[in-house]
């Protein structure tokens, strides 16, 4: 039930992330979420492509750094208190979030939240005994 997640190394300097992009447009790869970190000196880029696999091909041939991670995507309604309810379950069992980014399918009915977990199995496990819609990875590169 883990989904994977291509993070990019990118140089904080002008020109960077448009190459970047670039390059998945180029591959006729489709990015369904993303999430950019900064900090002074570099840009870590995560996102959720169509095709994993040929996404890592294309940065690595084109010289950018990039890795693979699991995460975890988890759909919850799009109305306040939709994010409490994931973390007061995974709180409540000592799993910590390391990072997370979000997006929405349609304005007031679902979010889809990408969770970076430091025990994603533990984590889906507890999400689903409490009944939350964990969404697999060939669902979530479909959206």
């Amino acid at each position: 039930m883990k989904v994977e997640q291509i993070s990019v190394f990118l140089e904080n300097k002008p020109g960077t992330l448009v190459h970047a992009t670039r390059v998945m447009k180029d591959a006729d790869i489709n990015i369904r979420a993303l999430s950019l970190a900064e900090t002074t000196d570099f840009g870590i880029l995560r996102l959720i492509v169509n095709d994993v696999e040929k996404a890592n091909k294309v940065f690595k041939d084109s010289g950018f750094r990039v890795s693979k991670t699991p995460v975890v995507a988890v759909e919850v309604p799009d109305k306040p208190g939709g994010l409490n309810s994931i973390m007061e379950v995974v709180s409540n069992e000592g799993i910590n979030v390391e990072y997370l980014y979000a997006f929405v399918e349609k304005s007031g009915q679902n979010a889809i939240i990408i969770f970076r977990f430091d025990n994603p199995e533990k984590a889906i496990e507890i999400l689903l005994k409490n009944k939350f819609t964990v969404i697999p990875g060939n669902k979530l590169y479909e959206f």
